[in-house]
């Protein structure tokens, strides 16, 4: 009988995945990404509910049974017996142990399998939580205390959703760090000063704290344009002001004409005749863009003002500028995407000048198109709220800042947009000490090992402000939910 058939016998009471572990608390927490397959109940049977468990707990290691026969190359009818992806299976704690998960996972040595490990993952309420004594007790009663290796790790949260006035405040960005230390001491211990500790920074643009927002309400409005060249329908935001965009357009301009034509120059280079802001906080229409367009070219056409351009600048009212210095102007198209197309460049130029502020470099070239211009500006607003977020909220020091730089540049170089990626920093303890010396732990966990080769064993002791397994319901309440494998 094969694992295959043992399955088949009961293929409409259980299913078996193949998943990503990353998408399951638990298998993200102890193996990340790795592929395996995760066997669960489908249908609740109409059978006596004690019966039910018993039954399926007994099933449940029966197949694990069968799955480490399989990988035995002495039981096999097949000499080259190819390694299986590891098999996990959801249990429902009903059992006396308040078993959550077993899983199985074969051991390999040059190609064929050596063996393989067994896990049982239980879940308890605080107050049958082992101590650490306890569990170092229980490695002594196998092997010789020298050959203990005790580690901890903790997770603090720096920055993201909070609570203001019993009100919580979502965030979709969070800075998170993870401590590894040895000698643990004591269950929910402090990670000491000499910790290895690395960050995890997520990022999402928009959030009304950030220094940069104002800057993405820019960026956003940018997309828009973008969106509606694009695929040829726009969804206009509401006005963000009570004066119309035609006549903010027409302030802006009769407070030019009433300046002597040199401070207006000077004025105008220092503001950037670019900074489209002036006329499109109000946009609501196409037929807005179009209008206030025409008041500008119409002021170009005649002489009224004479704005500086960037040397650099090649966007088309960049010509139009050029053309008023010798006062010969080409006739202007104000139908069609056209005029939408003359404010998306305006406001690209705009942008580029406003983020070199902060950040040199070259990731905006003027060679790529408007579309891909777009993109690249988006993601050095992502790499600007990320190292804003760390040096206005955290006070992180120009040394890390600038690593942290190097890294977003780095991934944004290869990989599109995306503002769930997590970047990783290193930095130390004593920097963000005050962070979380009088903070509880999101997430705490001790691994205690001994023993060495087939008779190794290890236990993970892992404490959580939330159920690191997603199939049972616990109790709310607990500060901690804790782990055992």
């Amino acid at each position: 009988m094969t694992l295959l058939h043992f399955f088949c016998s009961f293929q409409d009471e259980i299913q078996i995945l193949k998943v990503e572990g990353d998408r399951i608390p638990l298998l993200n927490l102890y193996r990340g990404n790795q592929t395996v397959f995760i066997c669960e109940k489908t249908v609740i049977l109409t059978v006596n509910y004690n019966q039910n468990v018993l039954f399926f707990f007994s099933f449940y290691r029966q197949l694990l049974s069968w799955y480490t026969l399989s990988q035995n190359a002495d039981v096999s009818a097949m000499d080259n017996n190819l390694a299986l992806l590891p098999l996990w299976v959801r249990c429902d704690m009903s059992d006396p142990a308040g078993t959550a998960w077993l899983g199985a996972e074969t051991i390999c040595m040059v190609n064929r399998v050596s063996g393989v490990k067994l896990y049982s993952v239980t879940c308890k309420d605080k107050t049958s939580l082992i101590t650490l004594d306890k569990l170092k007790q229980e490695h002594r009663r196998r092997h010789h205390p020298p050959s203990m290796v005790i580690k901890g790790s903790a997770r603090f949260n720096l920055f993201g959703s909070t609570v203001v006035e019993n009100t919580m405040i979502e965030s979709q960005s969070s800075v998170t760090v993870d401590f590894k230390w040895s000698h643990v001491e004591a269950i929910l211990e402090t990670p000491p000063l000499s910790s290895t500790a690395t960050l995890n920074i997520k990022v999402a643009s928009g959030d009304l704290r950030s220094p940069m927002f104002e800057l993405y309400s820019e960026l956003k409005f940018l997309q828009t344009l973008a969106d509606g060249l694009r695929t040829g329908e726009t969804e206009w935001m509401g006005p963000l002001e009570s004066t119309s965009a035609v006549n903010l357009t027409k302030a802006f301009l009769e407070g030019l004409f009433s300046c002597p034509i040199k401070e207006t120059r000077n004025n105008l280079n220092k503001q950037s005749f670019y900074a489209f802001l002036f006329f499109t906080v109000g946009v609501t229409s196409y037929q807005d863009i179009g209008d206030c367009l025409k008041l500008v070219t119409d002021a170009f056409r005649y002489g009224d003002i004479k704005p500086w351009i960037h040397r650099d600048s090649s966007s088309s009212l960049s010509k139009l500028i050029l053309q008023s210095y010798h006062q010969q102007i080409d006739h202007v198209s104000l139908t069609g995407a056209n005029p939408v197309h003359m404010l998306l460049e305006m406001g690209l130029d705009k942008m580029r000048r406003d983020y070199m502020n902060y950040l040199i470099g070259n990731l905006l070239f003027t060679e790529v198109d408007l579309q891909e211009q777009v993109i690249r500006l988006r993601k050095l607003h992502h790499l600007l709220e990320i190292i804003l977020t760390c040096s206005a909220f955290l006070g992180f020091p120009y040394d890390r800042l600038f690593l942290l730089t190097q890294s977003c540049l780095q991934h944004y170089k290869t990989y599109p947009y995306d503002e769930e990626h997590e970047f990783k920093l290193q930095i130390k303890p004593a920097l963000i000490s005050h962070f979380y010396q009088k903070e509880h732990p999101i997430m705490w966990g001790v691994e205690v090992s001994s023993g060495h080769g087939p008779r190794e064993v290890r236990t993970y002791l892992q404490l959580s402000d939330r159920a690191l397994v997603d199939h049972v319901i616990f109790e709310t309440g607990d500060t901690y939910v804790p782990l055992q494998i």
